[in-house]
C-alpha cells in the first residue's frame, strides 16, 4: 500500500494530451515483473495516485512503460514531468490476457484508441513468438488519424501482420478506412471454433464489438475484455470499483466476458 520511488526516464508524447512515460526504480531496484494486461498505482506526489496500465515490454526489467491520457488532477501532474522528475508506484495488480489460451489459436486484437495501450504489452508478447499462436490479427480505430498511439510502430507492425486501421473523421493525408471499427471487423471472416478476442476501448464500442463477434457465432467464453473502473486501493478492500460481485482491480481488469455479461449489459454499472 505504500508507493514506491520511481523516476522518469524518457517522455514522449503521442499527442495532444496524451503522452507516454518511462519509468525506473530511483534506487536501482529490480522490478517486479508483470503480465500483458496488468496495472500500476501511479503516484503523482501532492495530486493523487491513478491506476495506468502496463504498455511496455514484459521482458523489459529495467523500466515500466505507461502511456496516460491528461484528464484529471493527478493526470494532470502526471503529465507535467520530464526525465528526472519523481513519482510513486505500486504494483503491478490484477489479472491481465490469458496468454496461456493463445496457443493454437487464431488471436484477434480489437483496440479503440487508448485502449491500444494495455494491448501493446500482449502484442510484443506475440510478435516475439514468447506466446506462439496460429495467427495474429490486429484491428484499431481512432477519432482521428491525429489521436492514434504509436504511429511508427504501427506501421511496422502492418509488415510483420494483418492489421486494419481505421478512423471515424479523416483527414486528406488518410488513405485507410473511415468509420467505426465494427465495420471492417463485420466484412472480416473469423474461424469462430479456432479464435480468441483480445478487446479494449470505450465500453460503448466493445458493447458493439462483442455483439459482432457473438453474430459470427465466438463463443462468449472466447471474447476477453479490459474494464475501466475507479479503482483506488488497487487490492480489493475499498470498494470503489466493485462491479456487480465482483472487483476491478483484483478480479480484473481483464475479464472473459461470458463470466461477466449480465454486469457488462447493463450501462452506467
Amino acid at each position: 500500500m505504500i508507493p514506491e520511488a520511481f523516476r522518469v526516464v524518457r517522455r514522449s508524447e503521442e499527442y495532444a494530451g496524451t503522452f507516454t512515460l518511462h519509468i525506473e526504480h530511483k534506487g536501482g531496484k529490480p522490478l517486479a515483473s508483470f503480465a500483458p494486461g496488468q496495472f500500476n498505482m501511479l503516484y503523482a506526489f501532492g495530486s493523487g495516485e491513478v491506476p495506468i496500465s502496463m504498455s511496455g515490454k514484459v521482458e523489459d526489467s529495467g523500466t515500466y512503460v505507461h502511456t496516460i491520457r491528461a484528464h484529471g488532477l493527478a493526470t494532470q501532474s502526471l503529465e507535467r514531468l520530464r526525465a528526472g522528475d519523481e513519482l510513486g508506484v505500486r504494483g503491478p495488480f490484477g489479472q491481465g490476457w490469458p496468454m496461456q489460451e493463445v496457443a493454437d489459436k487464431h488471436v484477434l486484437i480489437i483496440a479503440g484508441g487508448l485502449g491500444l495501450a494495455p494491448l501493446r504489452p500482449a502484442i510484443y508478447s506475440l510478435l516475439s513468438g514468447a506466446q506462439p499462436c496460429r495467427s495474429l490479427r490486429l484491428f484499431y480505430g481512432a477519432r482521428g488519424p491525429q489521436e492514434m498511439l504509436y504511429t511508427d510502430e504501427l506501421r511496422h507492425w502492418q509488415t510483420q501482420i494483418a492489421a486494419v486501421l481505421t478512423v471515424d473523421q479523416a483527414d486528406d493525408e488518410w488513405h485507410g478506412a473511415v468509420g467505426v471499427i465494427t465495420g471492417p471487423l463485420a466484412a472480416s471472416s473469423i474461424d469462430a471454433d479456432n479464435t480468441i478476442v483480445f478487446l479494449c476501448g470505450p465500453e460503448v464500442m466493445m458493447r458493439f464489438c462483442v455483439q459482432t463477434l457473438l453474430a459470427k457465432g465466438l463463443p462468449e467464453s472466447r471474447i476477453y475484455l479490459s474494464m475501466e473502473r475507479n479503482m483506488k486501493c488497487a487490492t480489493g478492500h475499498c470498494g470503489h470499483c466493485q462491479w456487480g460481485p465482483q472487483f476491478v482491480c483484483k478480479d480484473g481488469p481483464v475479464f472473459n466476458y461470458g463470466s461477466v455479461r449480465p454486469w457488462f449489459k447493463i450501462r452506467a454499472l
